[in-house]
């Protein structure tokens, strides 16, 4: 067995994970990769619509891509590249759900998929104050210039996967996940005809506006604007049917700073994933996820609340905890 795959990265025009406008791929063979894909795209009709927080992240512009295939008619070159190689993404959950909701909306039918999320692998394999593509990809020695271009996060998930299984003296994916004890994790084929996603029908609904009482139901302070200090809510229960292979489930999470959604509503998010929402940072606390535009890179330049500071005093004393942006948590949970 050869230590073969092929890296994927989605680019999205807003906050539905259904609207992808741009991907990267990178294929591996015995360790090395040997050949790269990469297209622009229009997102899915009616979920084409480009959001400024999402072109601020990525630079894609609705004129950029006007003109061009949509996912749904670029999908069959997309498939055939990845061929039936085991997919590998940092934060699967996040490309994977592309995959699947850019199809359902399409009104396509979607593979199975095994897949590898490097965030997971880097949580168990590195010991890193934050777990994002930056910080994991200067940890595994691979260079990263310009976050957030598909291609380039694509070769530097690869890369990440590489050096793991590296460590690890792993010689194919079979391999490291015994060596981990993990099972590999799959997605199964799908067909919009017999049912969507809990992400698709949440967009579907927004679409037509129905969600609109049930946003207000669970998040009832946010026709008033934000107050000074968020309301932290009640801590609900982990859900025990979450998926066990999610990257929040039976994590323990805190808030920290500004949300774009309400504290309640990103604890219940949470709580559905299988993690444990706590609010203060105590030693019990394994992931903070920060508000306020926080960016990877505010670690090193000391732009923190003070729940952040307290999780790095910790990290430094050998505490496993992990710092995630809103944009990080919003993509583990599927929406915006």
């Amino acid at each position: 067995m050869a230590l073969d795959f092929t890296a994927i990265d989605f680019e999205t025009a807003n906050g539905f994970r259904g609207s992808p406008c741009s991907v990267g791929l990178s294929k591996v063979r015995n360790g090395v990769v040997v050949e790269e894909a990469s297209w622009l795209m229009r997102p899915p009709e009616n979920h084409d619509h480009f959001e400024f927080h999402n072109t601020r992240i990525h630079g894609i512009r609705a004129q950029d891509v006007a003109g061009m295939p949509r996912f749904g008619e670029l999908f069959p070159e997309i498939g055939a590249f990845i061929g039936g190689d085991i997919l590998a993404a940092h934060n699967a959950a996040f490309d994977l759900g592309v995959i699947r909701s850019g199809l359902e909306v399409s009104g396509l039918a979607g593979p199975a998929y095994d897949y590898v999320c490097t965030v997971m692998l880097s949580r168990r394999c590195y010991s890193l104050v934050s777990n994002s593509l930056p910080y994991a990809a200067e940890e595994a020695g691979v260079p990263l210039v310009n976050h957030h271009d598909a291609a380039e996060d694509a070769r530097a998930c690869a890369g990440i996967l590489v050096d793991i299984a590296r460590r690890n003296d792993a010689n194919s994916i079979a391999e490291l996940y015994l060596s981990l004890g993990l099972n590999l994790p799959s997605q199964p084929a799908f067909d919009p005809a017999f049912g969507l996603s809990k992400a698709t029908m949440s967009a579907l609904a927004a679409r037509t506006g129905s969600s609109f009482e049930r946003t207000l139901e669970t998040a009832p302070g946010i026709a008033g604007g934000w107050s000074a200090w968020p309301e932290e809510g009640p801590n609900p229960l982990p859900n025990p049917a979450a998926e066990p292979g999610h990257p929040l489930f039976g994590q323990t999470v805190v808030f920290t700073g500004d949300l774009a959604i309400t504290r309640p509503e990103a604890k219940s998010r949470a709580a559905e994933m299988g993690a444990r929402p706590e609010s203060r940072v105590t030693a019990r606390t394994t992931v903070l996820i920060v508000g306020d535009g926080f960016v990877a890179g505010d670690l090193r330049a000391g732009r923190l609340t003070g729940k952040a500071k307290r999780v790095l005093e910790l990290h430094a004393k050998g505490q496993q905890i992990e710092v995630v942006s809103e944009g990080e948590f919003l993509q583990m949970v599927g929406g915006a």
